[in-house]
C-alpha cells in the first residue's frame, strides 16, 4: 500500500511539471504579439517617411526624430519578444521535452538550452541589450541643463561600456 501511495504521489509530483506549459504557451503568444506590434510600428514609420518625402506630412514634423525614436522603440519590442521566445523554448526544453525538430535542425543553436544556468545567461544578455536600447532612447530625448548632467551622462555610458565588456568577457570565458 505504501509503495502504491508513494508511486502515486511521485507520479503526481513529476507530472505537475507540465503546468510549465502555461508559461511556455503564454510567453510564445506574448512574443508573437510583440513581433507583430513592433513590425506594425516599423510599417507606420515607413509610411511616415514616405509621407514626409512626398510632401504630404504635416508642417513642423521632424522626420528624423520620428524615425529614430520609433525605430528604437520597435527594436526594444523585438528584443523583449526575443526574451519571451528564449524563455518559452528554455522552459519547454528544461521541463517538458527536448524539441526534436530543433535537434534535427542544421541551423542556429541559439535556442538550444540544456540547463537553467544557460537559460538565465541567455535571458540576462538579451535583457541587458533591452536596457541599453531603452537607455539610448532616453538619451535621445534628454536635455543637458547643467554641467553635472553631462557628468552623469558620461558616467552612465562608462557603466554601460563596462557592463558590456564584462558580459562579453564572461561569455567567451565559458568555453
Amino acid at each position: 500500500m505504501r509503495a502504491k501511495l508513494e508511486y502515486f504521489f511521485e507520479s503526481l509530483l513529476w507530472n505537475s511539471r507540465l503546468f510549465v506549459i502555461l508559461a511556455v504557451v503564454f510567453s510564445l503568444i506574448g512574443s508573437i504579439l510583440l513581433f507583430f506590434v513592433a513590425s506594425a510600428d516599423i510599417l507606420k514609420v515607413v509610411l511616415s517617411a514616405i509621407a514626409y518625402y512626398s510632401g504630404s506630412a504635416p508642417e513642423g514634423v521632424d522626420i528624423h526624430e520620428v524615425l529614430l525614436s520609433n525605430v528604437i522603440l520597435a527594436v526594444d519590442l523585438y528584443l523583449i519578444a526575443v526574451v519571451l521566445l528564449i524563455f518559452a523554448f528554455g522552459l519547454y526544453e528544461l521541463f517538458i521535452s527536448k524539441i526534436d525538430v530543433a535537434e534535427e535542425s542544421v541551423g542556429s543553436k541559439v535556442l538550444e538550452i540544456h540547463t537553467l544556468d544557460q537559460l538565465k545567461d541567455k535571458l540576462a544578455k538579451v535583457i541587458v541589450m533591452v536596457l541599453i536600447v531603452s537607455f539610448f532612447n532616453r538619451v535621445l530625448h534628454m536635455e543637458m541643463k547643467e554641467p553635472l548632467d553631462m557628468f552623469y551622462f558620461a558616467i552612465s555610458i562608462l557603466a554601460l561600456a563596462l557592463g558590456l565588456y564584462f558580459l562579453h568577457k564572461d561569455s567567451h570565458g565559458k568555453h
